[in-house]
């Protein structure tokens, strides 16, 4: 198939796109490679799937890879004209949008990039999808969109209705948008709520790195709510995997059922307490952390838990990497890219 992939230079969008040339299909990847955090290290994601730096940074410049089954090009989603070129010109079969503005935080603080990006450009996928005959919009949406809700594990059942963040208004629209799209128009929609994806080669703004990174430099690691966090960590390669097997399903009997739109927990299926999380990298870089524990900060919540049993259902989704293996894994990429010993 040919699949296009947005937010390629992303950690998501890197690994997805890595295992789908794995499986034999062709790739165009579309990323503005934003400054939200070190460029470097997207360029970096790109240059493992054979990209040139130099030619990835130039905006409309389309690149190849060595391998000439991955496409690149710089691309803002909210720039309408560039997306309806390129979705005419390579008639993708199935789109995945890992493209947004990320971070629950910064969406306080900076909420029209998250308009721009997550609202506007979506927008412009979903109205592209819907001129060039695309058969099926995967796209990321966030665990972040049950807000309030106490009911533990997290339910796709679950009403959905006190977003306390920008980041999370703006993926519960997202959802809003494709049922439209896919009641209107007719081309499937499946929307995949991310619960805490960390990994080798994941953002520096996220637990897993900032935690590495203080512990290293003996830098005090912020720990809110006083430890009493939990998060269904869950290992990048589950979730990529997960990703797969959803592009590479079949829509046509989710037509017959009435089931163009779906969306789905996509998780570890499991809650861990952040402590462990802590103790969990601390053992890898031999060195234990100074902490400021702080309260909860706006727009956080002290607990997620996904229930992916549909998941399990309908695609046979299996995550099954422990965070003692993930935190490895992820300790051992670090390394490797800070050149430390």
């Amino acid at each position: 198939m040919k699949i296009l992939v947005t937010g390629a230079a992303g950690f998501i969008g890197y690994h997805l796109s890595e295992l789908l040339l794995s499986r034999g299909h062709q790739v165009v990847g579309i990323d503005n490679i934003n400054d939200y955090y070190d460029v470097n290290l997207k360029f970096a994601r790109l240059n493992q799937l054979g990209i040139d730096k130099e030619q990835a940074a130039e905006f409309g410049n389309e690149t190849a890879s060595v391998s000439k089954e991955f496409k690149f090009k710089r691309i803002n989603l909210e720039d309408k004209e560039a997306i309806n070129e390129l979705f005419e010109k390579e008639n993708f079969q199935v789109v995945c949008n890992l493209a947004a503005q990320a971070g629950v935080r910064y969406s306080i603080e900076n909420p029209q990039a998250y308009v721009d990006s997550n609202i506007v450009g979506y927008v412009n996928l979903l109205e592209a999808c819907r001129n060039n005959d695309v058969k099926h919009l995967v796209y990321a949406s966030s665990s972040s969109v049950y807000g309030l809700n106490s009911k533990i594990p997290f339910s796709t059942k679950d009403t959905v209705d006190t977003p306390i963040s920008l980041y999370a208004a703006s993926k519960k629209s997202n959802e809003l948008m494709a049922h439209t799209y896919s009641h209107l128009f007719g081309f499937a929609t499946t929307g995949l709520r991310f619960f805490t994806v960390y990994g080798p080669w994941g953002r520096p703004d996220m637990a897993a790195y900032l935690f590495a990174e203080g512990i290293r430099n003996n830098t005090p690691i912020k720990v809110f709510n006083h430890g009493k966090m939990e998060r269904d960590f869950t290992f990048v390669g589950d979730i990529v995997e997960g990703v797969m097997r959803i592009i590479e399903g079949e829509v046509v009997s989710r037509k017959e059922k009435g089931e163009l739109y779906k969306v789905y927990n996509i998780g570890n299926n499991n809650s861990v307490k952040l402590t462990d999380y802590i103790a969990n990298i601390e053992k890898n870089l031999g060195k234990e952390a100074k902490k400021i524990m702080l309260e909860m900060q706006p727009g956080d919540v002290a607990k997620t838990w996904a229930d992916v049993t549909e998941l399990i259902q309908d695609y046979g989704y299996s995550p099954n990497t422990s965070v003692e293996e993930g935190v490895k894994r992820f300790i051992d990429w670090y390394k490797e890219y800070n050149n430390l010993k």
